[in-house]
């Protein structure tokens, strides 16, 4: 969970500059809170993220999928100094390394600003006068221009596919540099240009939470960039490169591995062809670029929630094996909660945009039935927006975090039971939704008072109706 503590000096700053009462200043998005403890929970977060990425990997590489731990002989100083050695000798940040991150990331830098898309406009930002920043959304068409490039890679030998899985410590240790590195760039570009906003007064809090609200060079905005391509175009391709790794030592790729691939698959695709969507979202309209997006995008996501496929490339596949038609049924589970997800987010994404007079439609694959309510039923508040009460929201009132659940979950499940680390995003995820979920609520109840009372109280159940 969340640690919040109050900011006076932010409080008196915001309400100074913005010229606002508290109900104001939360409707522009505005918070006096610290997260994440502060500058010391901050830091700490700073330190461990890249320490427990090294442990993990460790874990899943040398310890067989288990906790590395001291053994009976061993002195904590020795174990911490044996753990150094093996980062140092299996994860040493090469250049065939950084040559592989970085020409990937330029690469989608360059398809972010040249492949087709589609133009829109955030929300108006206060701070700006209103204005309306312009977004060029590209993600679906580079989603599967980096596909064909890696295909004829892979086929002509130039780059196979399953050197990211053969390379995966060196290549994450690059990522976890590179992380630090653009944070640094974002943080002290930002201060240099005067670009700074809403400031806590705390450096190290600052560098983490972000200085700036949306760097950006030409169309390319960072924060945007970050998103979708980084973290999720990585963890198809680690998937897909255990695929090719299966294929050369077997001669097959196991149902397991494939079952993986196809759910990495529809959720980077789900996140491609919406990128549009996301431009209007509290992530994008409220949340600076610091560390904390920086890292985790760039370093976090793809290394960390690829550890399902990391114990698949480890194992034999027998030591997974599942039951064919229990596959076959979990298969088809996972593509039901696939459909509520896409609809779900389909219906508040499309009802949201058509609102502000935005909503562009595209014909990307996949279309699932009811992604979109036609003259929905809704609340009307009092600050001129609508809830919409139709549609999976009119069932419960977290219809797209449901599937998210399931699927955070399934990527654990398709392992087994015999190692943690796989089951690291399910943790993770679990409580990042809860934290979501309550700052949602909170938010909600003070932006629209009554009406989202109302809304409570005509759909009660946030998950599972009749349960919670």
């Amino acid at each position: 969970m969340t640690i919040r503590q109050r900011n006076p000096a932010a409080t008196a700053a915001n309400g100074k500059k913005n010229g606002t009462n508290t109900a104001t200043k939360f409707l522009d998005g505005a918070s006096d809170e610290f997260e994440f403890g502060g500058s010391i929970g901050a830091a700490l977060l700073m330190i461990g993220f890249p320490l427990v990425m090294w442990y993990m990997w460790i874990g899943a590489t040398y310890y067989d999928g288990q906790l590395p731990l001291p053994e009976s002989n061993q002195t904590w100083a020795d174990f911490g100094r044996h753990l150094c050695q093996l980062v140092y000798e299996g994860a040493y940040p090469t250049g065939k390394a950084w040559a592989i991150y970085w020409i990937f990331f330029i690469l989608e830098a360059v398809m972010y600003c040249y492949m087709p898309g589609v133009s829109n406009f955030g929300r108006p930002l206060r701070h700006e006068g209103g204005k309306k920043l312009p977004y060029y959304c590209s993600a679906y068409s580079s989603f599967y221009a980096t596909l064909a490039i890696a295909a004829v890679l892979h086929a002509t030998g130039v780059f196979p596919l399953y050197t990211l899985i053969d390379e995966f410590g060196p290549i994450m240790t690059v990522a976890i540099l590179s992380g630090f590195l653009n944070s640094f760039i974002v943080y002290f570009q930002a201060i240099v240009r005067g670009r700074t906003h809403r400031l806590s007064g705390s450096p190290i809090y600052d560098f983490f939470m972000g200085a700036e609200l949306n760097p950006r060079i030409g169309i390319l905005d960072f924060k945007m960039f970050y998103e979708v391509r980084i973290p999720w175009f990585i963890l198809f391709l680690i998937t897909c490169s255990v695929a090719a790794r299966q294929y050369e030592t077997y001669g097959y790729v196991s149902a397991e591995v494939i079952f993986l691939a196809g759910a990495h698959y529809l959720y980077t695709n789900a996140c491609a062809k919406a990128e549009q969507m996301i431009i209007t979202s509290w992530d994008m309209y409220f949340e600076k670029l610091g560390f904390l997006l920086t890292f985790w995008n760039m370093a976090g996501v793809p290394f960390t929630y690829c550890h399902c496929a990391l114990y698949l490339a480890n194992h034999d596949p027998a030591e997974y094996h599942w039951n064919p038609y229990a596959l076959g049924v979990f298969a088809a589970l996972y593509i039901f909660f696939y459909w509520m997800w896409d609809s779900a987010n389909g219906q508040k994404n499309a009802f949201r945009h058509k609102e502000k007079g935005q909503l562009v439609k595209r014909n990307t694959f996949p279309q699932v039935p009811w992604q979109a309510i036609e003259n929905p039923k809704t609340i009307q508040t009092d600050t001129g927006d609508h809830i919409m009460v139709d549609g999976w929201f009119a069932i419960i009132r977290k219809p797209n975090y449901v599937p998210d659940m399931f699927f955070s979950m399934s990527w654990g499940l398709i392992t087994g039971f015999k190692s943690p680390f796989p089951w690291f995003y399910f943790i993770f995820f679990m409580i990042m939704i809860i934290h979501r979920t309550n700052r949602d609520i909170n938010r909600c109840r003070r932006k629209y008072g009554e009406a989202w009372k109302r809304y409570e109280k005509e759909v009660p159940y946030l998950f599972i109706p009749y349960v919670i």
